[in-house]
């Protein structure tokens, strides 16, 4: 087997792992939290979404500084650090004895936190040209995977077993997924030779991104995508139940509501991928946010929650050419050298937007009705798509010398 193939096979599995062990807590941590001793409804909200976005806030700091460590060490260095850390830190949630030490906890999350942006690096760099976006978008079907599978895994384990244990069984998969980076992923990295002061100077983050006109806009795109599906996302059972005041099965629809954008980019993920590395990533991640805008757009209107079971397929289909689109013309656009870095920067943009969006989307909700967060996250999909018509350049489909 080719080694971007085996690298491909370990680190879809390695992120499948990481991203169910990740989101295996999210279904009761607001449930945890009141076992901590936070009865209060009003104390237990706030605390809720405080603990939820610590990860993310310091990860949106840290993301490009671990990146640009790996343009120096390498990515398999990086995808150990975090998984072994974050495997700590979540064997100690399960000590945690107050809600601040939980709460420091998931902000130390955060600082040891990027696997996904280290493994999408590594990939990128070790992955023939015309294969990367193929690569990087079977590699995202990984994490979703374990997106989708790690909340149902989690319920299942709490209702069998204390939320504590549950804390550690995660532990554990974390470091599966170390073990299994250990093992079998290889990476093709030299490590850059040591530079003068006045060369540390040139090749410094800033200095580099400044002469790259294509990065920055790409970074915008990045936090358009994210915000605009994190507006609609934590709202969506909220939405349901309005579809539907007196069905049981909320939560069901809710769940199938997810799950249904989530299969959906898994299957098409891979072919937009394909199709990328044949006519340009930016013309198919054109594409996808145009059809991801009109796709917001029934969900509007849909009056049952089987129709918006449906629109949100559709959606999840335009959702596969949208972020591994992004990570592929990155990959094209920026020197080798500051890949990592440029991962990082890129990574801390989707974690800005995923922290603004909920509350952005919560105040359009509550100030207008649910209905019109789908107008505004339609909205935005089209705008961030006029902005990488014009802002950002599309690499050339390689010609068979270059294959």
């Amino acid at each position: 087997m080719q080694l971007w193939k085996r690298n491909l096979f370990v680190l879809w599995f390695a992120n499948f792992t990481v991203m169910a062990g990740m989101s295996l807590v999210m279904p009761f941590l607001p449930l945890y939290i009141h076992e901590l001793g936070i009865t209060d409804p009003v104390e237990l909200t706030r605390w809720s979404g405080l603990v939820f976005s610590a990860t993310f806030m310091t990860s949106a700091i840290f993301a490009p500084i671990w990146g640009a460590v790996s343009d120096r060490t390498g990515r398999k260095v990086m995808l150990l650090r975090s998984a072994i850390g974050m495997s700590v830190v979540m064997l100690l949630m399960g000590f945690a004895t107050s809600v601040e030490h939980l709460f420091f906890l998931r902000l130390a999350m955060g600082i040891i936190s990027g696997f996904i942006p280290a493994a999408v690096a590594l990939l990128a760099a070790n992955t023939p040209k015309e294969h990367v976006g193929y690569a990087l978008g079977t590699l995202q079907t990984g994490a979703v995977s374990g997106q989708i599978i790690g909340p149902l895994l989690g319920g299942v384990l709490a209702h069998f077993m204390s939320f504590q244990h549950v804390f550690w069984v995660t532990s554990g998969l974390l470091l599966v997924a170390s073990a299994i980076v250990w093992v079998y992923v290889k990476e093709n990295f030299k490590k850059p030779e040591p530079k003068t002061k006045e060369e540390r100077v040139k090749v410094s983050p800033f200095a580099n991104l400044r002469h790259l006109k294509a990065i920055w806009p790409l970074f915008v795109c990045s936090f358009g995508i994210t915000f605009a599906m994190m507006m609609v996302n934590p709202l969506m059972s909220v939405y349901v139940a309005e579809l539907a005041p007196t069905a049981e099965n909320i939560a069901l629809f809710a769940g199938l509501v997810t799950a249904s954008t989530g299969v959906a980019n898994i299957l098409f993920s891979p072919r937009f991928g394909k199709l990328g590395d044949r006519i340009g990533y930016k013309r198919v991640l054109l594409a996808a946010l145009l059809g991801g805008s009109l796709m917001y757009l029934p969900q509007a209107f849909v009056a049952t929650p089987w129709q918006l079971v449906a629109c949100a397929f559709g959606f999840g289909i335009c959702v596969g050419g949208l972020l591994p689109q992004v990570n592929s013309l990155l990959r094209s656009l920026a020197p080798q050298e500051v890949q990592g870095r440029v991962f990082g920067y890129n990574t801390s943009a989707m974690f800005i937007g995923n922290m603004a969006g909920p509350n952005v989307g919560g105040f359009v909700a509550g100030a207008f009705g649910l209905h019109y967060i789908f107008f505004v996250s339609s909205a935005i999909l089209f705008l961030n798509a006029i902005w990488l018509k014009f802002a950002v350049p599309g690499q050339k489909p390689l010609s068979e010398t270059e294959k």
